[in-house]
Order: C-alpha cells, then structure tokens, then sequence
C-alpha cells in the first residue's frame, strides 16, 4: 500500500473523528507570538488541518500540503467551519520537480509536525524541501518524537531511525541559525493516535539572510 493509500484509510477508518483531534500541536501553539515574526505560513504533511487552522486562527495566510485526499476534505470542513482561509493543496512534497517554482523561498514560516514518515534515507529530501520553501529570514518550527518514544508506545513511528535526536536535527540545520532546540518529555492528548506520556523534541531555525 502507498502512502496515500495508507493515510487515507487511516483517515477515513476515524469516522467523523479526527484522528490527531482538531486542537493544535502544543509546542506550536506556546510560541504563538514568536509566528507574528511573518505573515505567511505553510504547514507541511498537514493532516486533518488542525495546524493549518490554528495557524490561519492566528491571522497568518495559511497555505497546507498535504497526501491524502480524504485529510484534504477533512480539513475543509474543519477550515468551513471555523470560518477560516486556507489554501489547501494535495501534494507528493518527495515528487520530482516539488516544490514548483512560486512556492520557493515564499513562506515566513514552514512548519512540520511529527512528519518522521520517512527514513534516514529521505530525511535530507524532506528537509530540503522545506528550506527551499522558506524564505530568506524565514523559519522552520518542527516538532518530533525521540528514540525514548519506543519506550512510550503512546503515538510516532516504530521504526528507531525515524525519529530525531539533537545531533540529527544540528546537522541537518549547522548552515541555519538554530534559535531553539529542545528535547523533553510530557503527556499529551492529540486525538486517539498522539495520546500519553511521550518523548519529544521542538525545533526553531532560523535561514541565513
């Protein structure tokens, strides 16, 4: 099975649930006056739109990318019903020739949240993409589970590598400034699939001028 096909059954098998609920990611949401530094976002592997709303919520111009067509839908209806404005694109961000050439440098603000869908062997790419979308001064907030998640059971992928440490996320970022890097541990209650004590880390850099 693909990964939309994946993630959209995924998705669909929650009803009229949201499957990560419809409230923000905590460590986004505690930095919301750091996102006044911008008036653009866009949130990558968005989900169900629960960031991608909150983000528009908090008067930015809100742009989602997202695999799954069921996710897409979902998060519409959620975008409706907060009367909110977001544009909501179904991309493959790992397809040839992604991002196209408007979206380059053009957000304030790329944020990714628990996207560790992908190995070693396809962090650069997702990583790249996500620089060439920001723009000069522009910021990436990520936030991810660290390998003490295996302990926890509580959400994230089973897969060790998938999961970031410090060391990952200062390689990955050495020619940005890093502003804030932090790992720590708290329960959390993001619908039925992020639920429990869990191991993470947030992420704040900042791209050269």
């Amino acid at each position: 099975m693909n990964q939309e096909a994946l993630w959209s059954t995924r998705y669909r098998d929650a009803g009229e649930d949201y499957l990560f609920g419809t409230e923000p990611n905590r460590f986004l949401a505690h930095r919301h006056e750091l996102l006044s530094n911008g008036s653009t976002a866009l949130s990558v592997a968005d989900g169900e739109g629960r960031n991608s709303v909150w983000l528009a919520e908090q008067g930015l111009e809100v742009t989602a990318i997202e695999l799954s067509a069921v996710a897409v839908e979902k998060a519409r209806r959620l975008a409706l019903g907060r009367k909110m404005d977001v544009r909501f694109l179904q991309a493959d961000m790992f397809a040839p020739g992604w991002p196209p050439a408007e979206l380059h440098n053009a957000f304030d603000w790329v944020v990714g949240i628990f996207i560790q869908f992908v190995g070693p062997e396809w962090r650069e790419r997702q990583f790249d993409v996500m620089k060439q979308l920001t723009r000069p001064g522009g910021r990436i907030l990520l936030q991810g589970y660290t390998p003490k998640q295996l302990e926890y059971g509580t959400g994230g992928p089973s897969a060790v590598e998938n999961l970031y440490t410090p060391e990952i996320l200062q390689e990955a970022f050495a020619d940005w400034e890093i502003e804030e890097l932090v790992e720590y541990e708290e329960d959390i209650a993001e619908g039925k699939a992020h639920k429990g004590k869990s191991a993470l880390i947030g992420l704040v850099a900042r791209k050269p001028e």
